[in-house]
């Protein structure tokens, strides 16, 4: 039998890699490691690596396109090393690799562009810890301003695919929330967690994998942004207290545990996880204008009156 022509081995790599991405967020959810993507998958006995040393990579296997486009993590108090943008309308503004426009993996983009070819976005959300988006599409190439732009969101879907890569045998996955919002998300966690020296405002729990930036103002209200004086780091149990008004705090930083739930009676972990939160106050940033808004957190405790 024939060996496959380079443009079927390529689709099959890359629907390959989308069912590892796929089988590895459903296991360990969007934070990815980078050794897990430099480790990659088997395909026909050949190690395929999902990252390398440039941002635009192209394992081994396959010809010309890259399989993979990446955004590095950022650097505290230094500027990403690409300048590549989000954009609301979930595009992605992705910069050249260096500035000659005819660069061999610049034109590799074009080729992936011209051909409709499905990509991996890595978006680096600190060290060693990655948000993965597939299939991604170069939608648009402006040399002027040594950038192309890539689809994040799907928009693309509805432009005919090349038949070297057939839409319909490539795997998908969109989250209940787009792209965009996703990377939004976490960006806005590393800001609050930082902030807050990656611990719970109220318990100090330090494992940084359990602790979540928690809205004051939810943010699927108009008032909600994504500022960190409207956020709180908070493990997880305290979080989803704080969401269910089973614990309020009040606009000078003192936490209130409804009281209800500070009359039960329930095992160590009612007593200890949130009984005994009553009447402490938050650890809160340094930087005053990253501690909690007073007038957001007034607003917030009413909802817990309310509820109590």
């Amino acid at each position: 039998m024939a060996d496959p022509a380079p443009d079927e081995i390529d689709s099959q790599v890359r629907a390959a890699a989308f069912r590892f991405l796929d089988a590895q967020t459903r296991m360990l959810g969007d934070r990815l490691p980078y050794s897990l993507l430099l480790r990659g998958f088997d395909f026909r006995g050949q190690r395929v690596p999902l990252v390398g040393p440039q941002g635009i990579f192209k394992p081994a296997v396959l010809d010309r396109i890259p399989l993979t486009i990446m955004t590095a993590p950022p650097v505290p108090n230094q500027p990403r090393p690409y300048d590549d943008g989000l954009r609301p309308d979930g595009t992605l503004h992705y910069k050249y690799r260096g500035t000659d426009p005819d660069h061999h993996e610049n034109r590799r983009l074009r080729e992936a562009m011209a051909g409709h070819v499905p990509l991996i976005y890595l978006h680096g959300i600190e060290k060693g810890v990655y948000l993965a988006a597939w299939p991604v599409y170069v939608v648009a190439d402006d040399p002027f301003f040594l950038a192309f732009t890539v689809d994040l969101d799907g928009r693309s879907l509805s432009v005919s695919p090349s038949e070297s890569v057939a839409d319909k045998d490539l795997p998908r996955r969109y989250a209940e929330v787009t792209v965009l919002r996703r990377i939004h998300q976490e960006e806005f966690r590393r800001r609050v967690l930082r902030a807050y020296r990656e611990s719970c405002a109220l318990c100090r729990l330090r494992h940084r994998e359990l602790l979540d930036a928690a809205h004051i103002t939810p943010d699927s209200d108009p008032r909600g942004d994504a500022a960190v004086s409207n956020a709180l780091a908070l493990c997880k149990l305290h979080h989803a207290a704080f969401d269910q008004q089973l614990i309020g705090v009040r606009p000078d930083l003192v936490v209130e545990v409804r009281p209800d739930v500070l009359a039960e009676s329930d095992g160590p972990m009612l007593l200890h996880g949130l009984q005994q939160m009553h009447g402490l106050k938050l650890v809160v940033p340094k930087d005053a204008k990253q501690r909690p808004d007073p007038e957001r957190l007034e607003a917030r405790y009413q909802l817990f009156r309310e509820a109590s």
